[in-house]
């Protein structure tokens, strides 16, 4: 690195800043890294936002007669990384482009390491936010009008206009996708995202320098087809991030024991991109009852933990970055397949009979990478010794020059030996002088040198020679490491494009083992946590029997303690009191946690579950301030309950706790009472909604859509005792001063507490 580049490297990389040269009569800044620790930094500087140029050496080593000619390769941002070093396995790295067409957005992703390109259009701002944190694109690629609107929030590459012009769109879409028109694409529904896509198959033109063949699939999104989760519910549920920010405790952490890493991601996908189509959730709870009533979850998984992850190694192969050991793994994977197909033999689930014919053995492909490679080789081509013996005439030639030099070389000692009849004569090489003849002084003083030896180099003791088939031996063996480097590196390249022909197939091969290994897990989870399969209903309803927190139950078990749930047209909300740490919000998260589980095509924990459709699930859950927007507490949840108010629908999931406690008593239950009877009298939507203000329980007599519930506690000898249990009618009382004393609170504070409340109420 130098001039700017080795500054900012430098600073960001803590590297030494040294100089070489000079420039205008100023020292050239230079900054350099140890080639083999070159991941390890390039890493660290995606992880950073930066791009990384990359500029690699072409044509052939020339002895240093000429300059070495030198090329732009490609070029890494953190929306483009392939290698597998710089890529977080269990988590799709995506780059995404968006344009805005009067108040809507067409958006278009790719994830060039898995060989994935969707196109997305979203009526309103609010719908694109939602989209972004369900997606968490790597990078984003924007017009400069936008950039404003998202910077410091996700990663921003602004981009010419021109990038985004229809027609130009248009002509890459076409070419990239060989197609002759649009149509297949929705044309006249999915226009606006040609923009975007547009500008992303340019980007991907500019940076990847090279053809995109595993490209070849657009797969056309529309909210309408999934049950949507803003990013406010995503957080609340804690689906992939808990509320400290880690991963441990989430949905998907309690859910995710797959075999592959592409089992991870599709189904973090999956929780993210709930279905609201009941036919096909109802095919996946096939796929899952069939794999129970087989017994095959042990066996699929051991089976799939011997396959790697064909979903990105086939991008790399495409790319022609593919190392070595991508194509171990790829080797290894095919190896496994004739067993795990016989496996899914006595299913008849009809996805289990797709995957069954992805997941195909494929002995053609598996003979060429068995002839092909030696069984570990090393990391990189260049380091040689990764084609098979056997496997090309030629590069076991060359090889065979440059390992048996040793033994060639005492065969031309010897016949030189027998030929000149000069007993000391031996031959040598040393990296200086390569190989010689050497002769003792005696020897060399006599007239017995023949005339044809060519002094090399002289020492005290002895003379080195050499001659014209010496030198011609040198060259060939020297040479011989090289030229077999040469030629399996052609070979490599070769046989890259071989398996180029089978990206259709390694595509399916990819999408079946990760369907697989979804479906296994949701199955092992069924049997082991005693898991049920919902019932879809086409008329309204959700009815939960004994249902239980999926992430809470596996850690107190068997002390969790289940409840019911009833909502439907008649009664669709529950307006919910009972103590703090009563099991309230627990209840309701529940609630949300189970209907998600039934709409990604998992069982549920609970003994039995009719649902009815549902089109959104929306979160008020939890206080927080949120520094970023400069909101407060209170601010922060007015804004997510009006983004509720404004786009639930009467088939809708809703969840709010505790409304209206950042502002003053009053207001504050003017609110939530308003709030509440807006959700059961105008939206009419599934309701779950929890309340310390008493005075609202009174809407049930105003509103008999609404029920009351409350979580079950008492007192024993001054102890406060949880039930968790969900019982009809409201709560007698609140039980804040006995919570206070279970946190620690001084006796003589709560002796306080006790009395002022007793003369308050008595005022009252």
């Amino acid at each position: 690195l130098f001039f700017d580049d080795a500054k900012r490297a430098s600073q960001l990389l803590d590297l030494t800043l040294t100089h070489r040269g000079q420039s205008a009569g100023a020292p050239i800044p230079m900054a350099g890294v140890p080639h083999h620790a070159a991941e390890n930094y390039l890493a660290r500087l995606v992880k950073l936002g930066e791009s990384i140029v990359i500029c690699e050496q072409v044509g052939e080593p020339n002895g240093g007669k000429t300059p070495m000619e030198r090329q732009v390769t490609r070029i890494i941002t953190p929306g483009t990384v392939t290698d597998e070093a710089l890529l977080d396995a269990k988590k799709d790295n995506l780059l995404l482009a968006l344009h805005q067409q009067k108040d809507a957005f067409g958006l278009a992703w790719v994830d060039l390491s898995g060989g994935r390109f969707h196109l997305l259009l979203v009526p309103d701002e609010s719908s694109l936010k939602s989209e972004l944190a369900r997606l968490q694109p790597a990078e984003i690629l924007v017009h400069a009008t936008l950039a404003e609107q998202f910077q410091g929030i996700y990663p921003i590459r602004v981009r010419p206009a021109w990038d985004f012009d229809a027609l130009r769109a248009r002509e890459r879409l076409k070419a990239q996708f060989k197609l002759h028109d649009l149509h297949a694409l929705g044309e006249s529904n999915f226009s606006a995202a040609f923009p975007a896509a547009g500008c992303l198959l340019a980007f991907l033109d500019m940076t990847q320098r090279s053809a995109l063949p595993h490209l070849t699939r657009v797969t056309l999104e529309t909210i309408e087809d999934y049950l949507r989760l803003d990013a406010a519910t995503q957080r609340h549920l804690e689906l992939f991030e808990n509320n400290r920010g880690g991963q441990t405790h989430t949905l998907l952490a309690s859910l995710d024991t797959t075999a592959t890493s592409m089992g991870s991601r599709l189904l973090k996908r999956f929780l993210a991109r709930p279905l609201c189509n009941h036919a096909r959730l109802l095919e996946r709870h096939e796929a899952v009852a069939s794999l129970m009533q087989n017994g095959l979850m042990n066996s699929i998984h051991q089976s799939l933990k011997l396959t790697g992850d064909i979903e990105r190694i086939r991008s790399r192969i495409a790319l022609d970055s593919a190392r070595p050991r991508d194509l171990v793994q790829l080797r290894d994977t095919l190896a496994a397949l004739p067993a795990l197909n016989q496996l899914l033999t006595p299913v008849n689930a009809s996805l289990l009979a797709i995957i069954k014919q992805q997941i195909a053995p494929q002995p053609q492909l598996l003979s060429l990478l068995l002839s092909a490679l030696i069984d570990n080789p090393p990391v990189l081509i260049r380091d040689g010794g990764v084609i098979a013996p056997g496997f090309d005439e030629e590069l076991d030639r060359l090889r065979a020059l440059s390992s048996n030099a040793n033994a060639a070389l005492d065969q031309l000692e010897q016949a030189e030996k027998l030929r000149t009849g000069l007993s000391s004569l031996k031959f040598g090489f040393n990296r200086v002088h390569g190989y010689y003849i050497e002769l003792s002084k005696n020897q060399a003083d006599s007239k017995a040198v023949p005339a044809h030896y060519q002094r090399k180099q002289t020492l005290k003791a002895v003379e080195r020679y050499t001659t014209p088939e010496l030198k011609a031996f040198e060259d060939q063996v020297l040479s011989a490491e090289s030229q077999a480097l040469a030629r399996e590196k052609w070979l490599y390249q070769h046989l890259l494009d071989e398996i180029k022909l089978a990206l259709a197939v390694l595509c399916d091969l990819a999408t079946g083992l990760a369907h697989l290994d979804v479906f296994n897990v949701f199955a092992e989870n069924a049997l082991k946590s005693n898991w049920t399969a919902p019932h879809f209903m086409s008329e309204p309803g959700i009815t939960i029997i004994q249902g239980r927190h999926p992430v809470i139950e596996p850690l107190v078990h068997p002390r969790f303690i289940p409840n019911d749930l009833t909502l439907c047209t008649d009664q669709h909300t529950l307006l919910i009191t009972g103590p703090n740490m009563g099991g309230k919000s627990t209840y309701m998260r529940q609630t949300a946690l189970i209907v998600l589980l039934a709409q990604i095509g998992s069982y549920v924990p609970a003994k039995s579950l009719r649902l009815g459709p549902i089109d959104q699930i929306f979160t008020r859950i939890g206080a927080q301030d949120d520094l970023a927007q400069a909101r407060s507490t209170f601010m922060t949840e007015m804004v997510e309950t009006a983004f509720i108010l404004r786009h639930a629908t009467a088939n809708s999931l809703v969840l709010i706790d505790e409304i209206g406690r950042g502002t003053s008593t009053y207001d504050g239950m003017a609110l939530a009472h308003a709030c509440c009877a807006y959700l059961a009298n105008t939206i009419r939507c599934y309701t779950l909604f929890s309340t310390h203000y008493f005075e609202l329980t009174n809407l049930s007599t105003e509103y008999p859509c609404i029920r009351n519930v409350h979580l079950e506690a008492n007192t024993e000898q001054g102890q406060l005792i949880f039930l968790y249990q969900v019982q009809d009618g409201p709560a007698s009382k609140s039980y804040g001063i006995e919570v206070a004393a279970l946190a620690g609170i001084p006796v003589e504070v709560l002796t306080s507490a006790r009395d002022y409340l007793s003369n308050t109420t008595k005022k009252l």
